[in-house]
């Protein structure tokens, strides 16, 4: 019995071991801005956007697995990959833009933990919005990357605040089935956009670049920098295929529990006006008691703690990647300055920016704008760049996982087209 048991935790264990590009790049999707965007679309329209979230999953699956696969493969991450086939001008203006939106998103970020720290122990915001830009900063710096990544394992832990909420709760269960798979649509513009900003917060550019590069960095620990060796092919791209189909899956589950536990609770209490995390959580609190107003407030730390060194490293990878600098968590300070620069100049100015006159809510509005034009031309070339044997070898993308990518891209197509429309109509 004791040898099974021994066995049984050895299993547990080797397959615990396949989790980690993908489970943290899922669980950085959920950030506080994401949890803001879900709060808002349950606190308006309760179940009827609970099907949104289940959509994005195969679409989030294909087009992440891409990017895993081209990092894996080609030793290099996504934005080096376009550089070496494809000319600067399709590369440079993409790669800004999502510095920009990766700084406002870690301003967002940075001022809804400071917020929900505030309302938990109190203090002063701005003070906690300093400590944990420059925690996250110590973090990515100073720990080498071996050590640093299983620390972004275990902050995951912090999303299952939210699915903890949903059972302090009372639930009722045939409704969210029934609102899950036969929703009342609405064709009115709050709706098709509420819509869309699911789709745009689960979807977003930063993770292609910090999942693809992440790969690399993990094939480095294991001490084979480079192109995926035949011999390793068959194992690396079956632990991709794993580590990418769970991380997701966590991740649109935890997204799905914030809809269902606001759409519970808010919509039906009539509080349909949510701009932030910290803001549900206050709201939380009067009707579903003071332990859910805790874990909610709590896992808006603990998920910002995870998602601002991804956001920060992915804004990295991509600038450093672009100009052919040395990149990756895995070198020292001194021996990719140009990088870690990025890391310290993104996380500084995002907590600038929330002492700046700067409204952090309409700057995370136009990122999420410019997340979605941007993630169009990204998921496409990536498309591409995943088709080219010159880029993937014989490891070009399968027609099943093809179909996928190509999907996910029309699909952010339709929303990118569908956000443009509500904006100036």
């Amino acid at each position: 019995m004791r040898d099974r048991a021994l066995r049984s935790a050895n299993k547990l264990r080797l397959w615990l071991r396949q989790l980690g590009p993908g489970l943290i790049t899922g669980a950085a999707d959920d950030d506080p801005s994401g949890i803001a965007t879900y709060s808002q679309a349950g606190a308006q329209f309760g179940f009827n956007v609970l099907w949104s979230v289940l959509l994005t999953y195969p679409m989030m699956v294909g087009i992440q697995m891409i990017s895993a696969r081209i990092g894996a493969v080609t030793g290099q991450g996504v934005a080096a990959n376009i550089r070496r086939l494809y000319p600067g001008w399709v590369l440079h203006p993409l790669v800004v833009l999502v510095l920009i939106a990766n700084t406002i998103n870690i301003a967002a970020d940075l001022g809804a933990m400071g917020e929900a720290l505030q309302l938990l122990v109190g203090g002063p915001r701005h003070g906690q919005v300093l400590l944990f830009g420059l925690a996250s900063l110590l973090l990515q710096v100073y720990m080498p990357y071996p050590r640093y990544a299983p620390l972004l394992k275990w902050l995951v832990v912090a999303l299952f605040a939210y699915v903890a909420t949903a059972f302090v709760v009372n639930v009722p269960w045939g409704e969210v089935i029934s609102g899950t798979l036969l929703p009342s649509m609405r064709f009115e513009r709050s709706y098709i956009f509420a819509v869309v900003a699911v789709f745009g917060t689960t979807i977003s550019p930063y993770l292609f670049f910090w999942q693809a590069s992440q790969e690399v960095e993990e094939q480095r620990v294991a001490g084979f920098p480079g192109p995926l060796a035949a011999e390793r092919a068959s194992v690396e791209l079956q632990r991709i295929k794993v580590d990418t189909y769970l991380g997701m899956g966590f991740s649109n589950l935890v997204a799905f529990f914030i809809v269902l536990t606001t759409a519970v609770t808010l919509h039906r209490a009539g509080i349909t006006d949510i701009q932030t995390s910290t803001q549900a959580a206050q709201a939380l609190r009067p009707l579903a008691g003071e332990f859910a107003f805790a874990l909610f407030a709590a896992g808006i730390v603990g998920t910002g703690m995870l998602a601002v060194p991804v956001l920060a490293g992915s804004a990295a990878y991509a600038v450093a990647e672009a100009f052919d600098w040395r990149a990756g968590l895995w070198y020292k300070p001194m021996e990719a300055r140009g990088f870690y620069f990025i890391i310290v100049v993104a996380t500084l100015i995002g907590a600038l920016i929330d002492f700046s006159p700067i409204d952090p809510i309409k700057a995370l509005y136009w990122a999420a704008v410019i997340n979605g034009v941007v993630a169009l031309p990204i998921m496409a070339v990536m498309m591409l760049l995943a088709a080219r044997p010159e880029a993937m070898g014989s490891h070009v993308v399968s027609p099943r996982l093809k179909l996928m990518g190509w999907a996910a891209t029309a699909v952010m197509g339709l929303a990118v087209g569908l956000l443009v429309y509500t904006s100036v109509s």
